[in-house]
């Protein structure tokens, strides 16, 4: 797979979105990231059966049900540890994350980074607005006092709206991409396409129900909503002002996938805090990051650092722009 041909593009530009099939080799990018994780997942277990949360570690099942027996029987998710990025407060010296060789790879594969390079140009930042989403299916999830799975459905919701005004002007490239197969009963995106020419939208704090932040559907159409179901090795490009969110999964198996972000050299990430770094430059190629430890180093310094800010409910570094009490969300 290489650079997107101008009807691709074209179509990025009018719908907001792009589907691109089979960049991803399986074999060679998305199986050395699921050996990875299963190493995390070993620790993982190994930590809540010493802590006597889990009967067992489930040595003998594989990633996907291994990962739902354990988040069942914990009676929590435990997202965090597979996680390439941080909380925004709270940090502590040792909150788990991860930053291996087979994610980085990922991160830069060259298939993917001729991708990115066709809707953004060359000279590509790895843009710190990043997750590994780990979705069980819903049915076997520990659930909220209201009775809502700890992990469901994305509320609807754009990019650009999760990130600091200093990034604005920012052209910010969401690239997702899964590690199984999703079809729509294990929970893929969802779009609203053409939604990236309206602009901006109000995200809610706490709604539809508290703890969330979502976009009020009347404020878009949500009727012309497309599911995007997706093979492993597909990409899906977004705009940063595409609405979408996700289904929910209702499938017997897990939904994972990452969700990253790309953005020109030298424009604002939104999420200052954190570390992103060059993945391609064609001016200044020997400035491309490739060394696995020097990103893990990044990270576990911004720890340090984190772990002394945002705290007991004080912001001393913000991590976003909305607050109560907006008229759009009465």
């Amino acid at each position: 797979m290489g650079a997107l041909n101008q009807a691709q593009v074209e179509q990025f530009r009018e719908l907001g979105y792009l589907k691109v099939e089979g960049v991803l080799d399986p074999a060679t990018c998305l199986d050395p990231v699921i050996a990875e994780y299963e190493e995390v997942l070993d620790s993982l277990a190994a930590d809540l059966f010493a802590a006597g949360e889990i009967s067992s570690t489930w040595a003998g099942l594989p990633f996907g049900p291994r990962v739902t027996r354990i988040y069942s029987e914990s009676g929590r998710v435990h997202n965090q540890y597979f996680d390439f990025s941080l909380p925004f407060a709270g940090v502590k010296e040792d909150t788990p994350c991860w930053f291996g060789p087979a994610v980085l790879a990922a991160f830069t594969a060259e298939p993917l980074l001729d991708v990115v390079e066709s809707l953004i140009g060359p000279e590509i930042y790895s843009n710190p607005v990043q997750h590994v989403r780990i979705k069980p299916p819903e049915r076997e999830l520990p659930t909220t006092p209201d009775g809502r799975p700890v992990i469901g459905a994305t509320g609807w919701h754009q990019d650009h709206g999760v990130v600091t005004p200093e990034a604005d002007d920012t052209d910010m490239l969401t690239v997702w991409f899964s590690l199984y197969d999703t079809p729509v009963e294990a929970g893929p995106l969802k779009v609203v396409p053409g939604s990236h020419r309206g602009g901006l939208r109000t995200h809610c704090l706490n709604h539809p129900v508290p703890g969330a932040r979502e976009i009020p559907e009347r404020l878009f159409e949500v009727d012309r909503t497309v599911p995007l179901p997706t093979r492993r090795g597909d990409l899906i490009c977004m705009h940063r002002q595409t609405v979408h969110g996700s289904l929910s999964n209702v499938s017997d198996r897990i939904r994972w996938s990452f969700d990253l972000r790309y953005n020109p050299i030298g424009q604002h990430t939104g999420r200052e805090a954190f570390p992103g770094f060059v993945a391609r430059s064609r001016k200044a190629p020997h400035l491309e990051l490739r060394d696995a430890d020097r990103w893990r180093r990044s990270w576990e310094q911004t720890r340090l650092r984190m772990a002394r800010v945002n705290r007991d409910g004080q912001t001393d570094i913000p991590f976003g722009r909305w607050t109560e009490g907006h008229p759009d969300c009465a």
